[in-house]
């Protein structure tokens, strides 16, 4: 996935953040209880089983039952967390989406979009994906029900881009605009992603710069509007 290292005070939880169970009371204005913490990256070890087994068995061979048993937790827990065992790799899919929100709230104000991402990427940029996420990312190409998890997780951060675009703009998330904006950045981000995932999908060693250079050319295509 498009990963940057953490930003200061933590990243931003795109998914995670609307999913987990309420726990006890915050350790901190904006850090999670242990209770969700916990919940959380049981999250996470479901989502790697899951990816596991459908590389290795296929998607329709794979059974909730077999996550659940493969990660060491009753099926009962397993439906808790999530209504399909196509949802169990929602918290890989999105964490991408949630460290690239965490990078922009450093965007600076004096700065373009693209000049920012130029900087990142030139500072070191994302690190090495992860092979396992690539080859889901390829999965949702050809599975209907993966690929509608791959959206959901895009739908899920549209809000969080618009909440950020606004504040920046002196706008509204709500308006067309803003949302058109935020919409146009989401889905730079996904063909960043989704181009990476393919480009390099019989090379276990992507050359270095590789991710980084998707990315600016999804952000640079995104920048020039609708040139048609």
């Amino acid at each position: 996935m498009l990963r940057w290292p953490e930003a200061e005070g933590g990243g931003v939880r795109v998914r995670e953040a609307l999913s987990v169970e309420e726990g006890p009371a915050a350790e901190g204005a904006d850090r999670p209880s242990l209770v969700q913490r916990r919940k959380a990256a049981l999250r996470f070890e479901i989502a790697r089983e899951a990816v596991r087994l459908f590389i290795s068995q296929g998607v329709t061979a794979t059974t909730g039952e077999q996550i659940a048993q493969a990660v060491g937790v009753s099926s009962r827990t397993l439906w808790r967390h999530f209504p399909t065992k196509e949802s169990c790799v929602l918290p890989l899919l999105a964490a991408g989406l949630d460290s690239a929100v965490g990078q922009l709230r450093l965007w600076p104000a004096d700065m373009s979009l693209l000049d920012f991402f130029a900087d990142a990427c030139g500072r070191g940029g994302p690190p090495p994906a992860d092979p396992a996420v690539l080859d889901l990312i390829r999965m949702t190409s050809a599975d209907p029900a993966l690929r509608a998890v791959w959206l959901q997780a895009h739908d899920d951060a549209l809000p969080v881009l618009a909440e950020l675009l606004a504040r920046r703009s002196g706008g509204s998330p709500d308006d067309l605009r803003v949302r058109v904006h935020a919409a146009t950045l989401n889905g730079a981000l996904r063909a960043a992603a989704e181009d990476f995932a393919r480009r390099y999908a019989d090379d276990p060693v992507a050359p270095d710069r590789a991710i980084a250079r998707c990315l600016l050319d999804a952000v640079r295509a995104a920048s020039e509007g609708l040139p048609y």
